[in-house]
């Protein structure tokens, strides 16, 4: 699934090619994603008017309409965005296609569907916003991303400190890949529960998370299946990775053999002997 860096990559790739453009026609494949596509909304709301802000919540792609209205994109397993000559053929599993004024479409492509795109309408926009703002965690690259703000956070959490960083309801857009990274980054064994981490230690983790992110940001993202950025190309940050996918490869920093577990569900990788478990 497409994490942080994978969605700010999306969202930075397609500001040239839309900021200032308008909404000629609007269509769909008439296949639901995550929920079913609002065509007719989505007309009356974005056909006539202009795109002037592209940014990023946690995961989530937030496209802003001189109307006000927002249109919110999540990428869900296999989602991409990604921008068209109008004349060139329509994709198998193109499944919204919105044709602008300067001759090209933005599409969104996914496989597996399970992705979603919701309108907020001018007039609920601003309280449907808030509301999702409410469901939010702490963004990584925000003042808020701090070792005592986490600390304080986690100070009566029970969960390993892995399923903790990976909480989008406490920190947003911090995935199963850079999760991983980041406690290798910071020493700090994925199982360890994390209300028993110091405030040194969740500074450590933070400065590390902070530091991965960009790397891959800068890197394109990670493509390990299906991410390709707005322009089509693939991400280049897997090739950087000093834990994750690797079971029975050498530790990069001593040598000693990576392990993987399942914890919460999701393929973890660490170092045993870099990560040890107090």
């Amino acid at each position: 699934m497409p994490e942080l860096p994978e969605v700010e990559v999306t969202c930075r790739g397609l500001r040239p090619y839309l900021l200032g453009q308008s909404i000629l026609t609007v269509r769909s494949s008439g296949k639901p994603l995550r929920q079913p596509l609002a065509e007719d909304l989505l007309r009356r709301c974005l056909c006539g008017t202009s795109i002037l802000a592209i940014e990023r919540r946690a995961k989530y792609i937030l496209i802003r309409f001189a109307s006000k209205a927002v249109l919110v994109i999540h990428l869900g397993m296999t989602g991409k965005l990604g921008i068209f000559p109008k004349a060139a053929e329509s994709m198998r599993h193109d499944h919204l296609i919105l044709n602008l004024n300067n001759k090209t479409e933005l599409r969104f492509n996914d496989a597996r569907r399970f992705g979603s795109i919701v309108l907020w309408p001018t007039k609920q926009a601003e309280e449907l916003e808030q509301a999702f703002l409410a469901r939010q965690g702490i963004e990584p690259f925000s003042t808020e991303f701090s070792g005592e703000n986490l600390h304080r956070l986690a100070r009566k959490c029970r969960l390993p400190v892995k399923s903790f960083l990976m909480d989008s309801r406490r920190i947003s857009g911090i995935g199963n890949i850079y999760a991983n990274e980041t406690l290798f980054a910071a020493n700090v064994h994925p199982l360890t529960p994390a209300k028993t981490l110091s405030r040194e230690q969740w500074q450590k983790a933070a400065s590390c998370a902070v530091r991965i992110l960009q790397q891959a940001i800068a890197a394109g993202g990670s493509t390990l299946s299906d991410f390709l950025g707005a322009g089509g190309q693939p991400g280049y940050f897997q090739l950087q990775l000093a834990v994750y996918g690797k079971k029975g490869e050498d530790c990069p920093c001593c040598g000693e053999k990576i392990v993987k577990e399942r914890i919460s569900g999701r393929a973890t990788f660490f170092c045993p002997k870099c990560q040890v478990l107090l």
